[in-house]
């Protein structure tokens, strides 16, 4: 969207430099970084991708690992990319290289999911688009499913070994999804093997450390909260966004066997993922959760500094949390 009129930096209730502002009279300037295309044999990583079709809202990149034989059967991973539910795109160079490095050292078959985002398809656009999408990907170990089945994933994608990954926005929406799943059956009754949570986006009402109450209501989690969601159920404390709320569906229900969640010692969110993991823990749920609390690092680095050896390292983290 266009802004009509000069606006200042006072007018600004929330920006993500120099991706997004949002400003006080609900007007908005989205940065779109360009789309990059897939590729054959990437030149660095040896993995191929191609762009797909899921539905009229729903697109999405796949990425295949150089393969030891031409009949490999590898993990699935639905990858969910974050950008605040407002901006970013699995298509932009910032996630098609995180992905090449993800897929090559973890040596997994990805469906990377292009959603629909908001304002002009406020939330829970994001949340429906990522079940179909996940519906979609399990329907392909149907043999009665009646959908185009997608080669890469019917030859050679193993549903026994079925994941579900995200950061930021991306991993509230795998949290969302992970919780729906404990009460939805997938097609073909597909279970999720495991999911990753990288620096997930969570708030409430309950302010943190040294945060008023009033602070905390302030804060650019909720004026993006209620920008994204304005019709949300309880605001900043529905569930889709606090996990710990009370009147939240019981963390028991978590539909995979394992997880992995990721924070950084300098992300402002770090302190809510925390609690997201500890809540877990005294949940009855059965599965096991791991912590990775990255020394010295930010929301997302991973992917800012994707060369870094901290990146290196996370990236093997997460990769050996697919393969164990």
């Amino acid at each position: 969207m266009s802004v009509s009129k000069i606006k200042h930096d006072v007018d600004i209730v929330w920006e993500y430099k120099p991706r997004f502002r949002l400003y006080k009279d609900g007007s908005y300037e989205r940065n779109d970084f360009p789309d990059v295309p897939p590729s054959l044999d990437d030149p660095i990583t040896g993995v191929s991708s191609k762009d797909i079709t899921i539905s009229k809202e729903i697109s999405a990149r796949l990425y295949l690992p150089k393969l030891n034989s031409p009949n490999q059967k590898l993990p699935i991973l639905v990858y969910i990319h974050g950008g605040a539910f407002c901006f970013e795109s699995a298509f932009e160079a910032y996630y098609h290289d995180y992905m090449n490095a993800l897929v090559k050292e973890a040596n997994v078959v990805v469906v990377s999911v292009e959603y629909r985002l908001a304002p002009e398809h406020p939330l829970p656009a994001a949340y429906e688009d990522a079940w179909n999408a996940l519906q979609w990907v399990a329907s392909h170990s149907d043999n009665e499913a009646k959908i185009e089945k997608e080669p890469w994933l019917i030859n050679h994608g193993d549903f026994e070994k079925f994941f579900m990954n995200g950061d930021s926005a991306g991993a509230n929406i795998v949290h969302n999804m992970i919780m729906r799943v404990g009460t939805e059956k997938l097609h073909g009754d597909v279970n999720i093997s495991g999911a990753i949570l990288a620096f997930p986006f969570f708030w409430s009402s309950n302010p943190i450390g040294s945060m008023s109450t009033e602070n905390n209501m302030q804060s650019y989690f909720c004026n993006i909260w209620g920008f994204i969601y304005p019709l949300a159920p309880g605001g900043i404390d529905c569930p889709l966004v606090n996990p710990m709320a009370n009147n939240a569906p019981s963390l028991a229900k978590i539909g995979c066997s394992k997880m992995l969640v990721v924070t950084g010692k300098l992300d402002v969110l770090r302190q809510r993922g925390f609690e997201y993991v500890e809540a877990v823990k005294k949940s009855e749920w059965k599965g096991e959760v791991e912590l990775v609390d990255v020394e010295g690092e930010d929301h997302c680095f991973q992917m800012e500094h994707l060369h870094s050896q901290k990146a290196r390292d996370l990236i093997k983290r997460m990769a050996y949390f697919i393969m164990k």
